[in-house]
């Protein structure tokens, strides 16, 4: 199976180049030393091994075969082994005068990739972990940051090199996502196209002829008109699930309902709403639109402006249906059916807003729903 490219990798290339030039500090530091070592043919035989190990950690890291915690975990291990073996080679007043032999510009090598693995935290842990080894071969924790500020530069890196993995995977991770997101948004262009070119026009034809015609096409037009609307919705669906973020367009929301006997009007720029006040106003114009294909007539069409007002937002839908003759809604709220109660009345209640119903007998409906930008008690 292919691997998953990962975005740390220019981070684990540069910092095999920092382990080679630490290797060959570490180098000359040891030539220097040699002659003060209690043990110097073992000093060289725990160099070798230092070079070999730097070796192996720069082809796993460079190749991404093992970069895995457990690898990294233990060269850290390795790592505080080896400055622990400065007892085997040199005399107590020589580490309390020196550094351990593998040199802490070695030992920076297990903090850069414990960090680079782990992020910031774990890199200034292996910071800290470096550094109570040299405290623990000294016999005592340095506090005289003026003279030696070890320490601080330990965690730094740990801190610097962990922020850098990390900015770069969340990097990674919204640069896959955005990639995702435009080719799905592409292949529902593309079916978008195919299916307004074909089905929908089929249908959005069926239903006009049908109702010119009349008799008993006119249930087949009533049926095809249905689907056309059903089929709009379904493709115009996926450009409303795109906008999730803190603000959405109602103009974008409403223009998924229109249909042959749904007019549309929104403004040429976006009318911007909280995503949330959004949706819910979205939801009541839903409602409203149901109500004139189930109760207004068969003939009935519906016309829905939106207009931004600055501080308000209004959607007016208006039908040219039978109307709701006087006392109905009333009726229907004691018979328990809270459509226009709870469904309109209730969420522009909820948002704040208001919902006005102008009505009559033969005089068709409309809705005249209203919020602010920003809710009451935000």
């Amino acid at each position: 199976m292919q691997r998953e490219p990962d975005p740390v990798t220019p981070l684990w290339r540069a910092a095999q180049g920092f382990r080679l030039l630490s290797c060959l500090y570490a180098l000359g530091f040891h030539i220097a030393i040699t002659d003060d070592l209690r043990r110097p043919v073992l000093g060289w035989v725990l160099f070798a091994g230092l070079i070999v190990w730097s070796a192996a950690c720069a082809t796993v890291y460079l190749t991404g075969s093992r970069r895995r915690g457990t690898w990294v975990i233990a060269e850290l291990v390795v790592v505080v082994a080896l400055m622990l073996s400065t007892e085997l080679v040199a005399s107590e007043q020589w580490i309390a005068d020196n550094q351990s032999w593998p040199t802490t510009l070695w030992a920076t090598n297990a903090t850069i990739s414990v960090a680079l693995h782990f992020g910031p935290i774990g890199g200034m842990s292996a910071g800290l972990a470096v550094m109570a080894t040299v405290a623990l071969l000294k016999g005592h924790v340095s506090v005289n940051l003026g003279r030696n500020a070890t320490i601080v530069i330990e965690l730094a890196v740990g801190l610097a090199v962990g922020m850098a993995a990390q900015t770069a995977r969340r990097a990674h991770a919204e640069l896959e996502r955005a990639v995702r997101l435009s080719a799905a948004l592409e292949e529902r262009e593309r079916l978008s196209r195919r299916v307004h070119d074909g089905a929908i026009q089929v249908l959005a034809l069926v239903a006009r002829r049908g109702r010119e015609i009349g008799g008993e096409t006119a249930k087949l037009a009533e049926l095809a008109g249905e689907q056309e609307r059903a089929l709009r919705r379904l493709v115009s669906a996926a450009d409303t699930d795109t906008m999730a973020g803190p603000l959405t367009d109602v103009g974008a929301l409403l223009r998924t309902r229109a249909s042959d006997r749904v007019s549309v009007s929104v403004p040429a720029e976006p009318v911007l709403l909280d995503h949330p006040v959004a949706r819910e106003l979205f939801a009541a114009a839903e409602n409203a639109l149901d109500n004139v294909a189930a109760h207004a007539g068969a003939d009935a069409r519906a016309f829905v402006l939106l207009e931004d007002l600055g501080d308000e937002v209004t959607v007016s839908i208006r039908d040219d249906g039978v109307g709701i003759p006087e006392g109905r809604l009333a009726e229907a709220e004691r018979q328990g059916r809270m459509g226009v109660a709870k469904s309109i009345v209730g969420r522009l209640d909820w948002l704040g807003g208001t919902a006005v119903l102008t009505t009559g007998p033969d005089s068709g409906t409309e809705w005249e729903l209203t919020v602010a930008r920003t809710r009451k008690g935000q």
